[in-house]
């Protein structure tokens, strides 16, 4: 994409989370400022590529789990990112041709690309919300989202590689609290998030420095500040882990290194 092709209303002058995590998974529609963007956290972390790659992966198969085993008919995908090959929908409506499907995002270029995150089975439905997730009582006001969801029955709230840039002054555990409070029992909560944990303090520093020169706001976290967010659900097994170690479908030899990916995850039942 160039400057000539911007559509109104975007700024190709600042990166934007879901533009730079298409190019780390080799897509187009990013700009020179998201790729330098994703090159200068690359430097301090060369593996980012990998991890992006295997969290797309967790997501399908966490979506074919729901729909599936434990007949979730709803979604709601928060931070959905630029359109690709199996995205929420697609997995979901590939089970279940009723499912229905509420993507949110805030970058402009999703919403130019909405359109392909609209088609459905004709028995199902999606919808599209340009929102914040920082505005969480938006979200659940939206119209759109309403018309969609019928929040009296079960749906799957998806925050998938979202949580990180959710800087600690934006209350991050007061966001989910305020979601989850809308959604019924039998609900679920699937995250994946970003840690250190496998880091050096040397290695953490120089991370941290990445991603401020980045221009993201971005927070690793730490394996317990990442299960805060689950407290009082019920986490499924095998509780919280590693993407590459959730349901796996490729023998251990095969799987990449925890290390490499350095994302958490886990899925849990609202009470």
């Amino acid at each position: 994409m160039d400057a000539e092709r911007v559509p109104p209303g975007i700024d190709p002058t600042k990166a934007h989370p879901s533009r730079r995590y298409n190019y780390w998974l080799g897509g187009k529609d990013n700009f020179a400022v998201d790729r330098e963007s994703a090159e200068m956290v690359a430097s301090a972390f060369p593996t980012v590529g990998l991890a992006a790659r295997e969290n797309r992966a967790f997501m399908r198969r966490v979506v074919g789990y729901l729909a599936g085993e434990a007949g979730i008919g709803q979604f709601l995908d928060i931070g959905t990112g630029l359109p690709s090959a199996g995205n929420v929908h697609e997995i979901a409506q590939g089970i279940d041709p009723s499912a229905r499907i509420v993507y949110v995002d805030n970058d402009p270029i999703v919403l130019v690309h909405a359109r392909a995150l609209l088609t459905s089975e004709p028995q199902g439905r999606t919808a599209y919300i340009d929102a914040d997730l920082r505005d969480p009582e938006k979200i659940l006001a939206d119209a759109d989202l309403r018309r969609t969801l019928d929040l009296s029955r079960p749906v799957a709230l998806m925050l998938v590689a979202t949580m990180h840039f959710i800087t600690d002054d934006h209350d991050p555990y007061g966001i989910v609290r305020t979601l989850l409070g809308a959604l019924p029992s039998g609900s679920h909560l699937v995250m994946t998030h970003a840690t250190g944990d496998h880091l050096t303090p040397e290695e953490y520093a120089v991370n941290v420095e990445a991603n401020e020169r980045s221009g993201v706001p971005f927070r690793l976290r730490s394996h317990d500040e990442f299960a805060r967010f689950f407290d009082g659900l019920e986490l499924l097994p095998p509780g919280v882990g590693s993407v590459v170690e959730w349901r796996p479908e490729e023998p251990a030899e095969d799987r990449p290194a925890v290390e490499d990916v350095s994302m958490l995850c886990a899925v849990a039942r609202v009470p």
